[in-house]
């Protein structure tokens, strides 16, 4: 039994007629199938969304910042599109997102690579006898902390410290550095005194390391819990009630609700 195929309705030979320019629906359906094949190549790939939920980051990557993260500048070499987005080893400097217990995910800052002889005098990190040039490390007030502040230190008091890693730290700590095993990165996090990373509870192997951020293409505006002049202003604001509003309260509301300016801004 064969099929027939029937002539286009009267409808579509006018609309053809009419806009000869227009695509026929076959070809915006064919170029609508190009289009989610290449976005799910580009997401499987090459290019991976991430959102900033903590502070860790700051002033680097904000609460409510939007990331889109290179998975292949770390891909082993050779892999499909590395002409388009090159491989190249992690080095020190790097922000990185690594796989991570818990939470599953993590972004931090490479700051001992491979080799190196790290430690923390007073908050500034020394690598290989030299202070390491921050200008992205940022500082918020909070009590003294031996373990973050001071590392590696011969007693440690804080409950947020891995157990097996403090043991593991004592037995490579020699004349108070740390040297960085081979396979393993040293990370912080830019805000340091509200990171959690490395200096409680170790190196990242270097098989976790997944991806580096590439740029903010959304930041949402959210609160941060260090940023005091910003809460200060969020709970000044008047009460949400019926009553309506201007053009000019749409208009502030819109602006408040995005950090339009952080919006396509590239990650260093």
């Amino acid at each position: 039994m064969s099929t027939s195929v029937q002539a286009p309705g009267p409808f579509l030979q006018r609309w053809a007629h009419a806009y000869p320019h227009l695509p026929t629906l076959s070809q915006a359906l064919a170029s609508l199938l190009q289009t989610i094949v290449v976005a799910l190549f580009v997401l499987t790939f090459l290019l991976q969304p991430f959102l900033i939920p903590s502070e860790s980051m700051e002033r680097t990557l904000l609460v409510g910042d939007f990331l889109l993260c290179n998975k292949q500048i770390y891909a082993p070499s050779g892999r499909i599109a590395s002409w388009l987005l090159p491989y190249r080893p992690v080095q020190r400097g790097d922000i990185v997102v690594f796989h991570h217990s818990q939470p599953p995910m993590l972004v931090k800052r490479v700051v001992g690579v491979p080799g190196d002889r790290l430690r923390i005098v007073n908050g500034r990190v020394i690598v290989n006898g030299m202070p390491l040039d921050e200008p992205y490390a940022a500082f918020e007030p909070a009590p003294p902390n031996a373990a973050r502040d001071n590392f590696p230190a011969a007693i440690y008091t804080d409950p947020e410290i891995d157990p097996e890693w403090w043991r593991e730290m004592q037995s490579r700590a020699h004349n108070g550095e740390l040297v960085v095993p081979q396979g393993e990165y040293f990370v912080l996090g830019d805000n340091r005194n509200r990171s959690l990373d490395s200096r409680f509870w170790g190196f990242v192997p270097r098989q976790a390391i997944i991806a580096r951020p590439l740029v903010i293409y959304f930041s949402l505006s959210r609160p941060s819990s260090t940023d005091v002049q910003q809460i200060a202003q969020i709970s000044s604001q008047p009460g949400v009630d019926d009553r309506l509003g201007h053009e000019r309260d749409l208009t502030g509301r819109v602006e408040g609700f995005a950090r339009w300016r952080r919006i396509f801004r590239v990650v260093h």
